[in-house]
């Protein structure tokens, strides 16, 4: 297969299945032959990245992450695409990995959407696993443009890991009241102008019982677009 990409994906499985649906749902296909050419590795059993950025003790996910991109290095796909925003803490590791062969950066590319999308907001709400809110990547690309990042409370934390871990991963249900209550509350009493969506398995909340009162930005969906930007330029180049 030639003018491929990899997307190392499987964290979790649903969330993935949902970056995929986004999209083969937006390539501008009319034929089995017009879609995107591109390999899902779907490694399931990557110890949890929170587990372990919260305690250092636990089984590390980077060795799983690093074996995904080796194998696939040798197969020299365009670039790669990891639809998971905690996993990012081992950007840099991953990337050196990779060698010259790219990995999209997908809380970077999403603070460039919000740059776009919302010029004027400048206080910007995080939303995600306590891993992603651990390990500050969304912090460190909001500050690094002149942002400000909002983090959640306490509360609106605990009611993320509910939705994320006893929802949506072990269960495969989306409380709608309990997501919409979690992007209100970061506008409304945190004061946000603008809420990422900084975990995939939020994005699976916003596809199937979409936010449409509050303005967010959705990694994963911002995540959808650029790969099918790049994979439609790599079947247009010589």
């Amino acid at each position: 297969m030639q003018k491929f990409f990899t997307i190392i994906g499987g964290m979790g499985t649903m969330a993935t299945e949902s970056y995929l649906h986004q999209l083969n749902l937006r390539t501008p296909a009319h034929a089995d032959q017009e879609y995107l050419n591109y390999i899902l590795v779907n490694h399931a059993t990557v110890p949890d990245r929170t587990t372990y950025i919260l305690d250092h003790s636990q089984v590390s996910p980077l060795p799983s992450l690093l074996e995904d991109i080796r194998q696939q290095s040798q197969l020299h796909p365009a670039f790669f695409t990891l639809p998971c925003n905690t996993a990012h803490y081992f950007y840099d590791d991953l990337q050196a990995a990779a060698g010259d062969i790219p990995i999209l950066h997908m809380p970077r590319e999403t603070v460039q959407e919000i740059q776009r999308k919302f010029p004027q907001a400048q206080r910007i709400g995080i939303t995600g696993t306590r891993g992603t809110i651990a390990d500050k990547i969304y912090e460190h690309e909001l500050e690094r443009v002149g942002l400000t990042p909002v983090l959640p409370t306490s509360a609106i934390e605990d009611a993320t890991m509910e939705l994320i871990y006893d929802d949506i991963k072990e269960r495969d249900v989306v409380d709608a009241q309990l997501f919409h209550r979690i992007v209100r509350e970061m506008v409304e009493q945190q004061h946000a102008d603008v809420v990422i969506l900084g975990c995939t398995e939020l994005s699976l909340a916003q596809e199937r019982e979409p936010e449409t009162t509050f303005p967010i930005v959705d990694g994963q969906s911002v995540l959808v677009d650029r790969t099918l930007e790049r994979a439609l330029k790599l079947r247009q180049a010589d």
